[in-house]
C-alpha cells in the first residue's frame, strides 16, 4: 500500500516509538527523529541534537516499516545534514512548504538525574491523641534501624518517587492513613501529578527502596553470603567449575584462581616502568601500577587490566595511569576489562593473583632495583586468612597500631618480629609466616612474639608501650542488596540513569553505556558502538556512587567492561547468557552501513515529486491537531483519533514498536511474518532452538500460532498477550513450554 502520507516523530533510547504528528514544520525540533512517510519514499530526519543509538534505532524502525507496510520496496532516505542531502531536502519541501526561522528544541523530558536521586528524607507517620502527626526524622545518610515494626514512615526519594513503608506490627488505621498522606504529600510538596507512590511491607522491599540505606541485612541472605565466603576461604577453587558457573563467579568475585599469567608496570614520570618480576605484589601507597592478567577461559584467552591507584599518588600520576591503560587497551585491540581499584578496596581475585603476598609500603619509590629503600623501623599489619583475602599493610610504627586480633610484623634494623595478637588463628599465622619473607629474607633475623611476652627492644622500637584495641575483629559485612541495571545517559552535564527491571542479556545494546551496580562493585557496560564514551563511563560511576543516597564509597572498584569480552563476574549477575550472541551479523550491523545502504540521493528527484504532487489525501483537519491515518493503514473506531500499530523485530532482532498513542501499557512487538503459514503447538511447543522449522524466531515461538490455538492454549488472544507486562509474557511462555 502506498497511498500514504504521514509523518511520525520517533522517541526512545531503549524503547522505540513513533507518535503521528502534524504534517508541518511545525512539528519538528533539534533533539528528535522525524519520518516523513510518503508510500514509495521514507525520509527520516535526524535532529543535530539527537545522538547515535537513537539515530540507529530509529533507523531500524524504518526498515521495520519498510519491510512490513511496503514489503520492502520503498525507498528509504536519510538527512543526517540538510546541506549534503538536498535532494532530500526538495522532496521533504515538496510536500511541507518552506521552512519558516529556526528549529526549536523538544521540550525537557521527565528524567531526574542522579543529583536529584541523592536527596532523601524519611518522615514519621503517627497519632498523637486526634492529631495527625508528620514528623521528619532523617535525611541522607539512612540506616535501617531507623524503621520500626509498630510504625508506618514516608520515604521521600527527591520527589521523583514517593515510599510508604508498613511494619509488620502496625495497625490497619495507620496503614490507611500513611497511603492518603501520601497522595497529599505530593500536592503539598508541589510535585507533578505523575509521582510514583510505592507502597511496601515489612520484609517485602524492593531492591530501589533497600539501596536508599547505607546498610541492609537480612538473615537468610546474609547467611547464605557467608556461606558463599567460607566456600571460598575453606576449598580450593575448581576454575572449571567457575567458567561454567558464572553466577558463582559473580558472587565470589573471581574469574578463576589467580593462577594465569601477570605483568605488571609501575607509573613513573608519566609512563609506564616494568616491574621485576621478583617484586611483584609489592606496592607503594605513593604509586599507581598496572596490572595485566592473561587466562584462558573456555578456550578462549581474556584479559583482566587492574589499574591500582595507591592513597598518596598525585592527580598527575593518576590521570598518568589512565593514559597508559589507554595505550595497552589500544595494544589488545580493545579486549582488555578494565578494573579500577582504590588502596584498601582491592577484590579478591586481585589478592589471589600474588597468592597472599601482597605488601603495601607508604611512600613512593624506583622499581629499578631493590624494592623498597631501608628505613630504621617499620610495623606491618598482615590480614587475611588464605589467598583470596590477605593482605599487609605498612602502618605507623608505635604501639597503638597494634591489635590484639591480628598479627603485626616490627622489621627493625637488626631484626624482624613476627607478632601474633591473642586473638589470631592458625590461619592467619600461616598467612604470616609466608609474607614474612617479602619484609626480610634472612631466615636468622625474624623471632616470634606472643602478646604479652615481647622483650624490652619490640617496646623500644615502637617508641614504648602504649594502649591499643584488644576487640576481635567482626565478621565481614554481606550486604543484602540485589543487583540493578541502569541504562546511563547525560542530560544538562548531570548523570541520568534509567532503571531496566527484571534485567537480561537482551536489554544491552551496542550503542549503549550500562550500569550494573553488584554493591561490591560497578560494572559499566559499553557496547561495541558506544566504545567513545569509555573516558565519560567511568566519570558516570564515580558519579553514581558520590550521589548516592546510602553514602557508597567512593573506593568502590569501577570495572569497564566492553561488548564481546564480558568476564564471568558480570556474566554471573544474568539468568541466562550467551556468549555467541554479539557475533551474529545482524546484531553487528552498524548505523553507518544501515546509512550507506538507504537512499541518500534520490536521482528521479521530479518524478517523485509529481507524484507526490498528484497524491491527494487529506490533510489535518482544522478544528483538531491530531487526525487519522488511512483507512487501509489502521482500522479502528472511528471515535479514536490515537491508535496502536503494531511492529515487530526480525527473526533475531530487537523489538521495536510504533504507536500513535500515548499510552504508557503499549504492546510488546510481535515477530516477523511467517514463510510457511501457521504452525501446530507440537512444532513449537518445548522445542530447542536448532528443533524448530526454518524461519522460526526461538525467541517468540508463540506468535507462530495460529489465533484460534494461542487462545486455547494460552486461554486469551494475542492482543490480550502482547499487552502484558514483558515479565508476564516470559513467565507464561516458561509455564506453557514456549520460552
Amino acid at each position: 500500500m502506498y497511498n500514504i502520507r504521514r509523518l511520525l516523530r520517533i522517541k526512545g533510547r531503549k524503547h522505540v516509538s513513533a507518535t503521528e504528528v502534524q504534517l508541518s514544520w511545525e512539528s519538528f525540533n533539534k533533539d528528535d527523529i522525524f519520518l516523513l512517510d510518503l508510500g514509495k519514499v521514507m525520509i527520516q530526519w535526524n535532529g543535530p541534537k539527537s545522538s547515535i543509538s537513537e539515530k540507529a534505532r530509529a533507523l531500524a524502525l524504518t526498515y521495520s516499516l519498510q519491510d512490513r507496510e511496503r514489503a520492502g520496496r520503498a525507498q528509504i532516505g536519510v538527512v543526517e545534514d540538510e546541506a549534503k542531502a538536498s535532494s532530500l531536502m526538495e522532496i521533504m519541501e515538496t510536500v511541507l512548504g518552506r521552512r519558516l526561522g529556526s528549529l526549536y528544541a523538544a521540550i525537557p523530558s521527565r528524567s531526574i538525574n542522579q543529583l536529584q536521586k541523592a536527596r532523601v528524607h524519611l518522615y514519621h507517620i503517627y497519632q498523637k491523641d486526634k492529631d495527625l502527626v508528620i514528623q521528619e526524622l532523617a535525611t541522607r545518610l539512612l540506616t535501617q534501624d531507623l524503621l520500626h515494626e509498630e510504625e508506618c514512615y514516608i520515604l521521600d526519594h527527591g520527589g521523583c518517587k514517593i515510599y510508604v513503608w508498613q511494619g509488620r506490627r502496625s495497625n490497619h488505621q495507620e496503614k490507611t492513613i500513611s497511603f492518603s498522606q501520601a497522595q497529599g504529600f505530593i500536592q503539598a510538596k508541589g510535585y507533578p501529578t505523575y509521582t510514583n507512590v510505592e507502597v511496601l511491607n515489612q520484609g517485602a522491599e524492593s531492591a530501589a527502596f533497600k539501596q536508599l540505606f547505607r546498610t541492609w541485612s537480612e538473615e537468610q541472605h546474609r547467611s547464605k553470603n557467608l556461606g558463599l565466603i567460607r566456600k571460598l576461604n575453606q576449598v580450593k577453587l575448581d576454575v572449571v567449575k567457575l567458567h561454567s558457573q558464572p553466577e558463582l563467579a559473580a558472587q565470589l568475585r573471581m574469574v578463576d584462581d589467580g593462577s594465569g599469567k601477570v605483568e605488571v608496570w609501575c607509573i613513573q614520570d608519566l609512563g609506564r616502568q616494568p616491574v621485576d618480576p621478583k617484586l611483584h605484589g609489592q606496592l607503594c601507597a605513593g604509586n599507581c601500577y598496572l596490572v595485566l592478567y592473561t587466562y584462558q577461559r573456555m578456550g578462549h584467552i581474556q584479559y583482566v587490566l587492574y589499574l591500582w591507584q595507591g592513597h598518596q599518588a598525585t592527580k598527575q600520576e593518576i590521570a598518568a595511569l589512565n593514559g597508559n591503560a589507554e595505550e595497552l587497551d589500544l595494544m589488545y585491540h580493545g579486549a582488555l576489562v578494565q578494573v579500577h581499584v582504590t588502596m584498601g578496596n582491592e577484590p579478591p581475585h586481585f589478592f589471589a593473583i600474588f597468592q597472599g603476598q601482597m605488601v603495601v609500603f607508604q611512600g613512593s619509590t624506583q622499581h629499578s632495583g631493590k624494592g623498597q629503600p631501608a628505613s630504621a623501623t617499620r610495623l606491618f599489619h598482615v590480614q587475611g586468612t588464605d589467598n583470596y583475602n590477605s593482605r599487609t599493610m605498612e602502618v605507623p610504627a608505635r604501639a597503638s597500631a597494634l591489635n590484639s586480633s591480628d598479627i603485626f610484623l616490627l622489621d627493625t634494623a637488626s631484626i624482624c618480629y613476627v607478632w601474633f595478637g591473642k586473638g589470631c588463628s592458625g590461619d592467619q599465622r600461616e598467612m604470616a609466616r609466608r609474607v614474612v619473607t617479602v619484609i626480610s629474607e634472612n631466615e636468622e633475623d625474624k623471632e616470634t612474639v606472643l602478646e604479652g611476652q615481647e622483650p624490652p627492644h619490640f617496646w623500644e622500637a615502637l617508641g614504648g608501650r602504649a594502649p591499643y584495641p584488644s576487640n576481635k575483629s567482626l565478621p565481614e559485612d554481606v550486604s543484602g542488596f540485589q543487583p540493578r541495571l541502569f541504562e546511563c545517559s547525560s542530560q544538562h552535564d548531570h548523570l541520568v540513569l534509567m532503571e531496566v527491571v527484571f534485567f537480561s542479556q537482551e536489554d544491552l545494546d551496542k550503542y549503549d553505556v550500562m550500569l550494573l551496580d553488584a554493591w561490591q562493585e560497578i560494572f559499566l557496560w559499553l557496547g561495541e558502538a558506544a566504545t567513545r564514551q569509555k573516558e565519560q563511563a567511568v566519570a558516570w560511576g564515580q558519579e553514581y556512587l558520590k550521589t548516592h543516597p546510602a553514602g557508597r564509597s567512593q573506593a568502590t572498584p569501577i570495572v569497564l567492561v566492553k561488548q564481546g569480552h564480558e568476564p564471568p563476574t558480570f556474566t554471573g549477575w544474568f539468568l541466562t547468557w550467551d556468549p555467541y550472541k554479539w557475533t551474529e551479523s545482524e546484531n553487528n550491523q552498524s548505523y553507518r552501513e544501515l546509512v550507506e545502504g538507504s537512499l541518500e540521493i534520490v536521482s528521479a528527484v521530479a518524478e517523485i515529486t509529481v507524484e507526490v504532487n498528484n497524491f491527494r489525501l487529506p490533510r489535518w483537519p482544522s478544528n483538531s491537531r491530531r487526525g487519522s491515518l488511512a483507512p487501509q493503514a489502521h482500522k479502528g473506531p472511528q471515535d479514536k483519533s490515537e491508535k496502536e500499530l503494531e511492529l515487530g523485530p526480525k527473526a533475531g532482532g530487537s523489538s521495536t514498536s510504533i504507536s500513535t498513542s500515548t499510552s504508557t501499557n503499549s504492546y510488546h512487538s510481535s515477530p516477523g511474518p511467517m514463510v510457511n503459514g501457521y504452525l501446530s503447538r507440537k512444532q513449537l511447543m518445548y522445542q530447542a532452538a536448532k528443533d524448530l522449522p526454518e524461519g522460526v524466531d526461538p525467541a517468540q515461538k508463540e506468535f507462530y500460532l495460529s489465533d484460534s490455538e494461542f487462545k486455547d492454549v494460552f486461554g486469551k488472544s494475542k492482543e490480550e498477550f502482547y499487552s502484558m507486562a514483558k515479565w508476564k509474557q516470559q513467565q507464561e511462555k516458561k509455564q506453557l513450554g514456549f520460552f
